[in-house]
C-alpha cells in the first residue's frame, strides 16, 4: 500500500468531511471521486461505512445551512456568487428555480446529482421562504441518497477487487494516481463544457448601448422596436421588478416550445440575471437551431442595463395574460 493511501486512510473521516464540505461551500472540485474512493475502502475493510456517511452528511447540512441563511438573507446576490463559482452556470438559476417552483422541497431529493442544481438549491430554498426545519428534512434526505449513491457504487467495485488478490493488490498500488485521474478528468470536462458553450454565445451578445440606440432610433423614427424578452423566473422580480422599455415577460420553456409565434421582422433580445447572460444565451442558441436567426442575448443582462443607467419602466402585462397574444403582439 503506497504512503499516499495510508495518509487517506488513516485521516479518511476527515478528508471526507472536509473535501466535501469545501465542494458544497462553492468551490469546483468534484466529490464523486472520494465517494466512490470511500465505498471502495469500506468494502475492503479499511473504512467503517456508518462514520464515512455520517462525515459527508455533516459536511453537507453544514455548507447548505450556510446558504439557506444566506439565500433567505440576500437572495439573488447570493445566487449570482455562486453561479459565477460553477462550471455548469448555463443551467445553474433558471433551472433550479423551475424544478422549485414545479417540485418545491422535493427538488433537495436529487439536487445533488445535477450540475448547476446542487450549487443553488439551498440559498434558493432559502429565498422561497421555505421552514428552515422542513428544508433540513430534505436536504438531509437528498445528501444521504447521494452519498449512498456514490458509496454504494464504490463498494461494489471495491467488492470484486476484494475477491482477486492479484486486483486488489495492483489497485492499491495505483490508487491515489486513479483517484487523481478522476478528479481531474471531471474538472477538465466541466472547464471544457464551459468554456465551449461561452464561445459558442460570444458572437451574439448585443452591448447595452447598442440596444438603447435601437430602441431610441425606433421610437424617434416611429419604426417597430426590436422585441424584447425577460426571461426572469418570478424570484428575480423581487428585489427589482422594473422591466426594460418594451419588454414581455417569457418564460424560456414557453419562448422555446412556440418560436413559430416570434416575430420575424425585427431582432429579438434577451435577457436574465445569470452570469455571462447563460440563459438568455442558452434559449438564443436554441432558437437559432429552430430557424429563428434575429435573437441575441442582451451583454450583462438586466443587472448590466440597470447599472449603465439607462431607463428601466414598470411592467405593463399585455391585453391577455397568455403566451400566444403576448408573442403574435
Amino acid at each position: 500500500m503506497s504512503i499516499a493511501l495510508v495518509f487517506f486512510v488513516h485521516y479518511a473521516y476527515a478528508i471526507l468531511f472536509l473535501w466535501v464540505l469545501v465542494e458544497q461551500v462553492g468551490v469546483p472540485i468534484p466529490s464523486v471521486p472520494v465517494l466512490l474512493t470511500a465505498g471502495t475502502l469500506v468494502a475492503t475493510h479499511q473504512l467503517r461505512g456508518s462514520l464515512a456517511v455520517l462525515s459527508v452528511l455533516a459536511a453537507c447540512v453544514l455548507a447548505d445551512t450556510f446558504w439557506f441563511t444566506l439565500g433567505r438573507r440576500y437572495g439573488n446576490a447570493v445566487l449570482r456568487l455562486l453561479c459565477r463559482l460553477s462550471f455548469e452556470a448555463d443551467a445553474c438559476v433558471t433551472r433550479t428555480e423551475g424544478y422549485f417552483h414545479k417540485r418545491g422541497a422535493v427538488t433537495l431529493l436529487f439536487a445533488k446529482f445535477i450540475p448547476g442544481l446542487s450549487t443553488v438549491a439551498a440559498p434558493i430554498a432559502g429565498q422561497t421562504g421555505m421552514p428552515y426545519t422542513r428544508f433540513l428534512a430534505y436536504d438531509l434526505s437528498g445528501s444521504l441518497i447521494w452519498t449512498l449513491a456514490y458509496g454504494l457504487a464504490g463498494f461494489f467495485f471495491g467488492d470484486l477487487a476484494r475477491r482477486s488478490g492479484p486486483f486488489l493488490a495492483m489497485l492499491g498500488h495505483f490508487a491515489v494516481a486513479i483517484f487523481v485521474l478522476m478528479v481531474l478528468g471531471l474538472l477538465f470536462y466541466r472547464i471544457w463544457k464551459q468554456r465551449r458553450f461561452l464561445t459558442s454565445v460570444r458572437e451574439l451578445r448585443l452591448e447595452p448601448a447598442e440596444l438603447l440606440d435601437m430602441i431610441e432610433t425606433a421610437d424617434r423614427q416611429g419604426n417597430i422596436a426590436p422585441y424584447i424578452v425577460d426571461l426572469r423566473h418570478p424570484l428575480d422580480y423581487l428585489p427589482d421588478p422594473r422591466v426594460l422599455p418594451h419588454t414581455v415577460r417569457v418564460s424560456p420553456s414557453e419562448l422555446t416550445a412556440h418560436q413559430a409565434l416570434i416575430p420575424r421582422d425585427r431582432d429579438i433580445i434577451l435577457y436574465c440575471t445569470c452570469p455571462s447572460e447563460e440563459t438568455s444565451a442558452k434559449v438564443a442558441l436554441q432558437l437559432h437551431s429552430l430557424g429563428v436567426n434575429r435573437v441575441r442575448p442582451l451583454r450583462g443582462g438586466f443587472e448590466g442595463w440597470r447599472d449603465a443607467g439607462y431607463p428601466l419602466i414598470d411592467y405593463v402585462p399585455p391585453a391577455a395574460d397568455k403566451l400566444v397574444p403576448a408573442l403574435a403582439s
